[in-house]
């Protein structure tokens, strides 16, 4: 099933680790087989990974966007995976926690990403203003 790209102009996206950027009117772009794609917006630089939960979709992210990248990142998603659940008991987390390690361990690395996503979007509400703007996005390029 193609996947649909609706595109801002200027709007930056990874596609197969190639930084893409779209030009200057809104565009759309159609990928007709299996591709690693990310959105600026959802796209974490090193050093933004400040948070428990950030320091666990940073890992997921570098898997998505480059698989040849999980045997260095892998045992880092673990030790930051173990550590959260250690610091929460509420279940739900606790349950997108397990389905996020699920994924990984099924290379569905998109999936993952979605469920660090959640445990980012917990931990935001938690932490509040500490954690919110933490993560703005940013292609290099």
């Amino acid at each position: 099933m193609p996947l649909k790209l609706s595109l801002k102009p200027g709007e930056k996206f990874v596609l197969n680790g190639a930084v893409v950027q779209n030009g200057d009117r809104r565009g759309v772009l159609i990928l007709q087989n299996k591709a690693s794609v990310l959105r600026e917006k959802d796209i974490m630089q090193a050093h933004e990974a400040t948070t428990p939960a950030r320091r666990i979709y940073f890992p997921v992210m570098m898997m998505y966007l480059d698989e040849a990248s999980v045997p260095k990142v892998y045992d880092e998603f673990v030790r930051r995976l173990t550590e959260f659940m250690g610091a929460t008991k509420n279940p739900d987390v606790q349950a997108e926690c397990v389905a996020a390690s699920r994924h990984v361990l099924a290379r569905e690395y998109y999936k993952a990403l979605m469920s660090a996503r959640k445990l980012i979007e917990y931990e935001d509400e938690r932490l509040g203003d500490v954690a919110s703007g933490v993560h703005g996005g940013g292609v290099a390029g």
